[in-house]
């Protein structure tokens, strides 16, 4: 009877150990990472004006990216990306002509939640999230003033990272994300109001660091 007792315990206290160091080796992994990256942002724009009618251009623009992401487990992650763009507006094909609505600045915060494949060095992702855009700094070029309304959207991400070592990769991300806004365009003689779709595509390439 000790003997079988003696076994039990023996056998417990070895299969303990072995979860143990297998449960160390789970969580054993660096949970953040931060990259740099130059995105090419490009906006899919659309609009429906008041009164004058037409439609909108947004220029595209190449931007340097700082994003964090942090890891809840080897899989799952969350990531915010930290950035600002500048783009030139116009109308377009209004009764009034082309009109230069100037140029405006954009602070667009996206926080997603990412799942990631760990397949050896090749590290592909999906995600999705969040994104609030901040318009600021609006220059109205040929009006008198232009207005817009900040605005919360959707975000779907894919991307892959590819390992250099334990500490350094490179990443190629790409980003789509819904945006609209209320623009309100002070003409001088009369106010007109728009409803203006973004929604640009941010596609990014750089490097990360795992801490």
């Amino acid at each position: 009877m000790k003997k079988i007792i003696l076994s039990i315990v023996l056998g417990t206290l070895f299969f303990s150990n072995v979860n143990a160091q297998e449960n160390a080796k789970t969580n054993d992994f660096k949970k953040w990472q931060a990259r740099f990256r130059w995105v090419s942002v490009l906006p899919n724009e659309s609009a429906t004006i008041g009164t004058i009618g037409g439609d909108v251009e947004i220029g595209k623009n190449f931007i340097p990216e700082l994003d964090f992401t942090y890891y809840f487990t080897q899989n799952i992650a969350a990531e915010l990306i930290l950035g600002t763009t500048n783009h030139d507006v116009k109308a377009v094909n209004t009764a009034l002509g082309n009109v230069n609505l100037g140029d405006v600045w954009l602070l667009p915060p996206t926080l997603t939640l990412q799942y990631h494949f760990n397949i050896s060095d090749f590290k592909p992702y999906v995600g999705a999230g969040v994104n609030y855009t901040i318009f600021y700094d609006a220059n109205p070029g040929a009006v008198v003033d232009v207005d817009y309304e900040n605005s919360f959207g959707y975000a779907l991400q894919l991307g892959f990272d590819y390992d250099l070592d334990d500490t350094w990769f490179l990443n190629v991300d790409a980003k789509y994300i819904g945006l609209s806004t209320d623009v309100s365009v002070n003409a001088g003689v009369a106010t007109v109001p728009a409803e203006v779709d973004i929604n640009p595509l941010l596609i990014g390439f750089g490097v990360g660091m795992r801490f």
